[in-house]
This record gives C-alpha cells, sequence and structure tokens, in this order.
C-alpha cells in the first residue's frame, strides 16, 4: 500500500514515532512537511529529524507559513503525480486551501484521499473557505476527527461519507516513560507545559497558586504573548520566588521535563473562537507517570477520564482545591499516576493511533 501524508504537524520530532509505526505495519510511506513552521505567537518551529526510520520524509516549501487557513506547498503538483500514492492523508482541516489543492493532485493521480479535522466549535465559512469544505467533502473517500464534537460538526457541514475518531498522534511508552523512582526533594513541582496564550488559562494556575503551602511551587515551560503578564502577575501576589518560567523545550526533550512534576496542569479556557480540541500534553504526562488536572474545557475531560482532576473552567478556587487534594494525599498522587499510564498504554500509545490510521487506509482501499 502507498500512501503519501502531508502534514505541517510532524515538524516535531516526537510526533514522527508514529509515522514509524505506520511504516512498520508494512505500508510503503512518503511523509511531505515544511522545513518549519511559524506557530502563531509562538514563533518558528524547525523540522526536527528525531524518528526516520521505515519511511521517507520529503520537504516542500510552504506559502504564507504560519497562516493555518491560507498555506500551501509550493512544488505540491509534480511530487504527487511523481510519487503516486494509492491513498493521499491530508494532515489538514477540510476547510483550508491546502486541503483543497492537495485534494485536487490526489484526485488527479486516482488516489484515495482522507482529511483530518480538528474544529471543534461550529461555523459557517465565508468564501472561498466554504467552497474549498464543499469540495474536500464531496471528494474525499474518508474523514478523520480528533474527536468527537469535530465529527460532529462534519456531519452538519454535509459530508456523507465515512468517519473515524482517532486522535492524530499518541505517545511512545518508552520516550515518554516515568522516573526510575520517586522524586526526592521538599518542594511540591506543580507544572504546565505548552503555549504561553491567554485560552490556556495559564493566569489562573499561578493565582491558584496563592493559598497553597509554602513548599508548592510552579514551574511553566513554553513561549507567548502571556508571559510577560504571567511574570507581572505573580510579582502582585507575591509570587515570584516561587514561579518560574522557563523556555520552550524541543519535543524530544519533554519527557525529561514531565518526570520533574509531581502533577501537570491543563487550565485551558474556552474563548469564542478556540476550545481545546485534545489536550496532548495531557497524555504526555499520564505516560511518565505523572498526575494530571484539566479543566472542564473541550475535549479534555474525556482524555482524562477516570485518570485525573477536572475542574471546571476558570474557577481558581476548584483549581486549588484540586491541587490542595494531591498535595496531601499522596497515595491518590500514586493512583492517579498508575491509572494514567495504564490509559495511555491501552488506548494511546503511538503504535494503538498507527494501528487505527492503516486500518482507515485499508478501508479507503476497499470502497
Amino acid at each position: 500500500m502507498r500512501v503519501v501524508m502531508l502534514s505541517k504537524a510532524v515538524v516535531a520530532g516526537a510526533y514522527q514515532r508514529k509515522l514509524e509505526e505506520i511504516a512498520r505495519l508494512g505500508v510503503e510511506l512518503t511523509v511531505i512537511a515544511p522545513p518549519g513552521w511559524r506557530e502563531p505567537r509562538v514563533g518558528m518551529i524547525p523540522l526536527e529529524r528525531r524518528f526516520t526510520a521505515g519511511y521517507t520524509l520529503l520537504t516542500l516549501p510552504m506559502v504564507w507559513n504560519g497562516h493555518h487557513h491560507i498555506h500551501f506547498y509550493r512544488g505540491l503538483r509534480p511530487l504527487i503525480r511523481r510519487l503516486h500514492p494509492q491513498v493521499f492523508h491530508i494532515d489538514e482541516e477540510s476547510f483550508n486551501l491546502a486541503t483543497f489543492l492537495a485534494m485536487r493532485e490526489g484526485l488527479a493521480v486516482g488516489a484515495r484521499c482522507c482529511f483530518y479535522n480538528w474544529a471543534n466549535i461550529d461555523r459557517r465559512y465565508p468564501p472561498p473557505f466554504s467552497w474549498f469544505e464543499r469540495y474536500n467533502l464531496r471528494h474525499a473517500a474518508h474523514a478523520i476527527a480528533g474527536n468527537q464534537e469535530a465529527a460532529a460538526i462534519i456531519r452538519r457541514h454535509g459530508y456523507r461519507g465515512p468517519i473515524s475518531v482517532i486522535p492524530q498522534f499518541g505517545v511512545d511508552p518508552e520516550l515518554f516513560a516515568p522516573a526510575d523512582g520517586p522524586r526526592q526533594r521538599d518542594t511540591f513541582m506543580i507544572g504546565y507545559v505548552g503555549r504561553l496564550v491567554p485560552e490556556k488559562g495559564v493566569a489562573d494556575l499561578v493565582a491558584a497558586l496563592a493559598g497553597l503551602p509554602a513548599h508548592a511551587r510552579l514551574r511553566l515551560i513554553g513561549d507567548g504573548v502571556e508571559r510577560p503578564r504571567l511574570l507581572q502577575l505573580a510579582a502582585e501576589l507575591r509570587l515570584s520566588a516561587r514561579v518560574e518560567v522557563l523556555p520552550a523545550v524541543s519535543s524530544t526533550a519533554v519527557p525529561a521535563a514531565m518526570r520533574e512534576l509531581d502533577v501537570l496542569v491543563l487550565p485551558s479556557r474556552t474563548q469564542p473562537n478556540w476550545k481545546e480540541q485534545f489536550g496532548r500534553v495531557l497524555i504526555e504526562a499520564m505516560s511518565c507517570g505523572v498526575p494530571v488536572i484539566g479543566s472542564t474545557c473541550g475535549e479534555i475531560p474525556q482524555v482524562i477520564g477516570e485518570a485525573g482532576l477536572v475542574f471546571p473552567e476558570g474557577d481558581v478556587a476548584a483549581l486549588r482545591a484540586a491541587l490542595s487534594r494531591l498535595i496531601d494525599q499522596p497515595e491518590l498522587r500514586a493512583e492517579l499516576a498508575r491509572r494514567g499510564r495504564a490509559r495511555v498504554l491501552a488506548e494511546f500509545t503511538q503504535a494503538a493511533i498507527a494501528r487505527r490510521h492503516v486500518a482507515v487506509y485499508q478501508a479507503m482501499l476497499e470502497t
């Protein structure tokens, strides 16, 4: 089975383990990625080549890099005609220009094409995005959605073909593995890993630190426009000595950063145009045996399941209470760590996600 995947997400090296797992299942896989992706409000994320065994990773220049809905790849047409895939996995939303242009090229060589939607807020798109969506929904052989809400929206927008709900990426349980032994220190380290932007609710986490015991510390790892505000808030609350803000680390350095934490918190807040679509950092922490706390924003409660604590988004007092429970109850921390690791091994490994993707490819060729 010849499969070509077009994906800007695989610039992150840790995500490439799924690609190795797909190839290991007998797929002749070629992946096309940009040399880097300019994440809005964060900056350029260069392509990491970390896990590249068994498949071919190619790069094409991206036009309008950093613009989610209007970027596209220069030179895609001759490359697709040379590769001539049986299956073309377009790792983009159905209403994006890149998806429309890629879908046309795939269909021109007779490929069965699929797209990948994360969007979990229903909206009607103006032209030309509505035209892109209509074309892609009509011609796709399969749709993949990252969450249940996204799948329901695709249906409401008129898609009549098969849909599979599959996380875009899993985790490598050997890379994201628990620490060798218990953490030996007098402090209790609360952590956040991700973009420092308003919708992630990190200010709520800083505010929740006030009122917790003095040995509780907060470590924020990431870059973004909220960094100055968070430092200012910590100073206003007289918490500067207990809050550290570290720059973002590479995807393959995340496991070591996770293992330094006693709890990982994802306090996202729903915005008029955004809510949490998955919360990948949760399964990374769970795989490392780190207990997790998440807000009720978007898909977070479904990802955590019974393997962590959930609080109403924006409720600082409830977040503080959840953190207090974990500080005071080491046996609860240990139980949640055990549940989280077990949940990842059952549902969220890269190998498990790869098997589900290959099953989709096989179904696409049989219909």
